[in-house]
């Protein structure tokens, strides 16, 4: 695939994707060059046994529509980062921020890890390259990528890693595997 430099500037669009409280938003923050956009509200007594947090006992706000990052790789290509909503009330707004993506990060909390089969699964259904990072949180149990992958019956060409959202290089780390990974994908595809 032959690449012609263009006046036109490009615009890269990626989603964060994953279960309630998996660090989505703290994705978003760590990397963007912006302040992020977020939609956090307080969660209130309205989502007692809607909302299940536990293992994350400890969130008092929730994504209720989406959070919104940038970062310019050089003058005229720029990735915009979306986070989408956790909970499954908000998963109706996932068919327009998907629109037009390169491609995903289902994050996955191994306290939690069947939280990401919704990501996963509206992904595969799609044919929306994806990549699933492990946020490997302090109180957390510590598996190997081949263990999560396991779990997760995902196919051996979907990248799995370990990763630290908090840490704006960890952070990078995935969305470069991501790029990397979508390029492999809609390079095949076009063979």
């Amino acid at each position: 695939m032959d690449f012609e430099p263009s006046d036109e500037p490009v615009a890269l669009k990626i989603l964060i994707a994953g279960g309630f409280g998996v660090g989505k938003t703290t994705l978003v923050g760590a990397i963007s060059e912006i302040r992020p956009l977020r939609t956090e509200e307080v969660l209130s007594d309205r989502g007692i046994g809607i909302d299940d947090t536990d293992g994350v006992e400890g969130k008092t706000t929730t994504t209720v529509a989406m959070d919104f990052g940038r970062i310019t790789i050089r003058e005229g290509l720029v990735v915009y980062l979306f986070g989408t909503p956790g909970q499954e009330r908000f998963w109706f707004m996932w068919d327009e921020l998907s629109y037009g993506a390169l491609g995903a990060v289902v994050l996955a909390d191994t306290r939690r890890l069947t939280d990401c089969f919704p990501s996963i699964d509206y992904f595969e259904q799609r044919g929306t390259p994806f990549i699933v990072a492990v946020n490997c949180f302090d109180d957390a149990d510590h598996y190997d990528v081949e263990e999560v992958r396991s779990a997760l019956d995902l196919d051996p060409d979907v990248p799995v890693l370990m990763c630290d959202v908090r840490r704006r290089s960890s952070a990078k780390t995935v969305l470069v595997t991501l790029v990397e990974h979508s390029l492999r994908v809609l390079t095949a595809s076009q063979a």
